[in-house]
């Protein structure tokens, strides 16, 4: 194919003009990249015509005669494409497509909208914030641990520079160009390839190990900080030129970071890149880096950009929190309704009054809609019309969300019972006495029932009613436990984060908070998240307890955060609907309401909802 190819070049060298059409699907718009074997494009997938999808076109034109090198140049090429096949992280592109045409072959990629790290550098006369750098080292951490975790076998990228780091629009960094990333096996070498200045003294021997992706790293960041180029001082000679001696601003404990990834010998760097992440959120919460990017406005969206598509208000506060099922969101308020309502725009459908407050949100099943409410009453109402199915009477007031499992539902009550109910007939299978008020919502896993109560304990049951364990904290459990890997997370007001082993219900560590916590928790990458009536939504590791990072709401944390995407999203006492980066805390953007926000949000297809003590439920574009 030759259209729109300058005329003064063979056909071979040229590249594709704007309005040249690819295997007519790719529309080209633009040159974004030039490598030493071809451009990378911007391109239209014209598959999607009534929307704009924009994507990323790797070229590689073949210009060898030699059959041998060009079969190796096109294997070599087909491998980058089998390894993106595999990779599923939201810092590396998804590839979408790859072919051969005109003697060139082509990858189609996400497109990723902003700079790479070299034309960031560059386009400053001074070496980058320490700050922002931290921020994308864990980033970068993160993708390679994946990398190097990668099964069946580990993905070395060896090409770590900042030319192959992009960030995009949104501050996040993203990996490309994975042309020299080959899977490792022990023993195997290789030739030498990579980058001059940014590889280890190993990869020269063709040995590439992920602490070679270490070492590359330490050099992308000694760049970064220093603004001196690796590429043109003598190889190896990082310990000649600390990063302080060339910029003073950075702190003596992220030099002393970047020291340890570029020694000289593999044995005296990072085992992993997680271990390097770990010294990085060590440095950062030593030097206050991680609580400033927590509470730092730079990027943050202004909260007159952040409008709902719409809102519903009730007559009273909105305490609980709403459930999405079939197209509709269903939400109860303290005006004693629960209501329905149809989640695109918002519109009433029904609402079915009950006699007293409802402050938890509903489960489903069998076309039923079913909660309960300070009348001390459970409710199944008919999901499709709002007419009630039937109503099981506890001994008091039903501040418990239920839950629902084999054909059965489990709800707590302050009458200080558990109540397990037979979803078809109303008929309860059976009851237990835990000697308080039960408010936190159970959690079940396998045939294991998981819940606390307001005299501090946390109880494990079978679904015949039967006490597995039962774990004492010092003070109530309003807080519902979630499951992940084989323990359960848990706050109480007794200012601890728990995580309990889920067979045993022994301790496995506690995280102190300043203050008591009816918060629940979420898990995601391994991080647990919750807030706390300190004022701080927490972010800790799931397995040791260490703390990642914290944020300083402007009151107390009721709320639950609910994760989407890499985004984690939480209300507080404040008013203020919080969106932080999972990964480091950073505050994206708040958004005010004007009363109290005390429930978890929800997310549908990409819409947050969430209620306010202000009355209204919010729906927000995220």
């Amino acid at each position: 194919m030759t259209q729109g190819l300058p005329q003064n070049l063979p056909s071979s060298d040229r590249q594709l003009g704007s309005d040249s059409v690819l295997v007519n699907r790719y529309l080209i718009q633009d040159v974004i990249g030039v490598g030493g074997m071809g451009s990378v494009y911007r391109a239209r997938d014209l598959h999607f015509p009534n929307v704009v999808k924009l994507v990323a076109v790797k070229e590689m034109i073949i210009q060898t005669r030699d059959p041998q090198v060009r079969e190796t140049i096109v294997l070599n090429f087909e491998r980058e494409a089998n390894i993106l096949a595999t990779l599923h992280h939201p810092s590396i592109p998804r590839i979408f497509d790859y072919f051969s045409h005109d003697e060139r072959s082509y990858l189609v990629l996400e497109f990723v909208n902003g700079k790479d790290l070299e034309d960031v550098l560059s386009q400053s006369d001074t070496p980058l914030p320490e700050d922002q750098v931290v921020r994308w080292a864990i980033e970068l951490c993160d993708v390679l641990h994946y990398l190097h975790s990668h099964t069946p076998e580990p993905i070395i990228f060896r090409d770590m520079k900042p030319s192959n780091v992009m960030v995009n629009q949104e501050g996040h960094i993203v990996l490309v160009d994975f042309g020299i990333a080959k899977t490792f096996r022990v023993g195997q070498k290789g030739t030498m390839i990579g980058t001059e200045g940014y590889s280890p003294p190993e990869q020269y021997r063709g040995e590439a190990t992920e602490q070679a992706d270490v070492y590359a790293l330490g050099a992308t960041l000694h760049h970064l900080l220093t603004k001196r180029d690796p590429r043109i001082e003598t190889p190896f000679t990082f310990n000649e030129r600390p990063v302080r001696k060339l910029n003073p601003a950075v702190s003596a404990e992220v030099e002393a970071v970047v020291a340890t990834a570029v020694q000289y010998s593999p044995q005296d760097r990072f085992p992993t890149a997680i271990a390097m992440k770990e010294a990085l959120i060590s440095a950062g919460t030593k030097t206050g880096i991680l609580s400033r990017l927590s509470s730092s406005i730079v990027n943050v969206k202004k909260e007159e950009t952040i409008k709902p598509i719409w809102t519903f208000e009730t007559e009273d506060e909105i305490r609980g929190g709403p459930v999405f099922d079939n197209g509709l969101l269903y939400v109860g308020s303290y005006d004693h309704n629960m209501y329905a309502l149809n989640a695109t725009d918002g519109k009433f459908v029904w609402k079915f009054p009950t006699d007293g407050g409802i402050v938890t949100r509903p489960a489903f099943s069998e076309g039923l809609v079913l909660f309960g409410s300070e009348d001390g009453l459970l409710h199944a109402v008919t999901a499709r019309t709002g007419k009630i199915s039937w109503t099981y009477t506890t001994g008091g007031p039903v501040r418990c969300s239920p839950r629902v499992a084999e054909g059965h539902l489990f709800v707590g009550s302050d009458d200080g019972y558990m109540h397990a109910v037979n979803v078809l007939t109303c008929r309860r299978a059976w009851t237990y006495d835990t000697g308080g008020p039960v408010r936190s919502m159970p959690f079940i896993q396998g045939d294991n029932l998981y819940f606390g109560c307001e005299i501090g304990d946390v109880l494990c049951m079978d679904f015949r009613g039967g006490i597995r364990w039962r774990f004492k904290t010092k003070r109530g459990v309003s807080s519902s436990p979630v499951f992940h890997k084989g323990a359960i997370y848990f706050t109480s007001l007794d200012g601890t984060l728990y995580a309990v082993d889920g067979k045993s219900g022994w301790a496995v560590w506690r995280f102190r908070m300043n203050k008591g916590s009816i918060s629940t928790p979420c898990v995601v990458d391994n991080f647990v998240i919750a807030g706390s009536a300190d004022g701080f939504i927490y972010c800790v590791d799931a397995a040791s307890s260490k703390e990642i990072w914290r944020f300083k709401a402007e009151h107390q944390v009721s709320g639950s955060p609910v994760v989407h995407k890499d985004s984690v999203y939480c209300g507080a006492a404040d008013g203020n609907l919080y969106c932080l980066e999972y990964r480091t805390g950073r505050l994206r953007w708040k958004f005010p309401t004007g009363g109290p926000i005390t429930s978890s949000p929800a997310v549908y297809n990409d819409i947050l909802y969430f209620g306010s003590a202000d009355h209204i439920l919010y729906a927000l574009l995220v």
